[in-house]
């Protein structure tokens, strides 16, 4: 079975002010839904979520999402993902597999033993690209099972690597370059070299492969990592990283009011508008080295 493709090829018409009208190739990013189920051990199965997403990396999106969603805590937990009604197996390797399956469902079957809450799990059952937050009952519950972050063991991160994670990370999005039409979440270490990055429609989705890529393979938690999103930094984004243990996201957008008081409460380093050599702390400064402050 051939793996579901990122990118669309279309026809287009091309208007230009004082030119004739042309017509010319071009390739879009593929948006399509994906239901996410749980399976139980008493073989019943529940969809707990419907995302619009850029196929590719599903076992990570799916994963992530319920990771950071506080459904599961551990990869042991997961039994094996059924990805379009066949099914992957067990073991990384073939969760890994599930991700090049050409399919809009994908079930995650839950160890013998794992309970879920269910009421949680209604609270967040519809998501979407371009709003990660719909359908979930109170902003309260979203900080449940998030961990403050403790200064001391967190990493500190030179303002020259900062600066040139951007470009580091433009120069990592393939699908992109093509499209122009994807959001992108990379993960560097404090040295500022890239470690993985994911690409999607949905923000929160590419940051949820990030962290399910990390899940999978029993990497978390992230406390020695800088997390670097494509646009801005809302709260959903910086209540997923906290749960991940990642003490620095980076913004190439703004952050959000609301992503500034989670990140404060919680103690990570928030940084916006990382762009033209230059970019904004709105908390946790404490990790951030060799700043010069300009005067006024």
């Amino acid at each position: 079975m051939k793996p579901t493709p990122a990118i669309f090829e279309t026809t287009v018409r091309r208007v230009e002010s004082g030119k004739d009208e042309s017509e010319f190739a071009d390739v879009l990013a593929v948006e399509e839904p994906l239901e996410i189920r749980l399976g139980f051990a008493d073989g019943t199965h529940k969809a707990i979520s419907i995302t619009m997403r850029t196929p590719g990396d599903d076992a990570e999106l799916a994963a992530g999402f319920l990771f950071t969603e506080g459904i599961i805590d551990s990869f042991e937990q997961i039994k094996q993902i059924r990805h379009c009604g066949l099914k992957i197996g067990t073991g990384k390797g073939a969760l890994e597999r599930a991700s090049t399956l050409n399919s809009n469902t994908i079930r995650v079957d839950l160890a013998d033993g794992v309970e879920v809450d269910l009421e949680r799990l209604q609270r967040h059952f519809y998501t979407s690209s371009s709003c990660g937050v719909c359908g979930k009952s109170s902003i309260e519950a979203l900080s449940t099972g998030t961990q403050k972050i403790a200064a001391a063991e967190c990493p500190k991160i030179d303002s020259a690597f900062i600066h040139e994670m951007p470009n580091v990370l433009r120069s990592a999005q393939t699908t992109f370059d093509k499209t122009g039409g994807l959001h992108a979440s990379a993960l560097f270490d404090a040295e500022g070299n890239l470690d993985i990055v994911r690409e999607d429609v949905g923000r929160h989705n590419a940051l949820d492969k990030v962290i399910g890529a990390k899940f999978l393979s029993d990497d978390l938690p992230l406390d020695e990592s800088v997390l670097l999103v494509s646009g801005r930094a809302s709260f959903e984004l910086v209540q997923k990283a906290l749960m991940a243990g990642i003490p620095i996201l980076a913004a190439v957008g703004a952050p959000s009011s609301l992503a500034v008081e989670l990140a404060r409460e919680f103690g990570m380093t928030l940084i916006g508008f990382v762009r033209d050599d230059r970019f904004n702390i709105y908390c946790g400064n404490q990790r951030i080295v060799n700043c010069k402050l300009a005067d006024r």
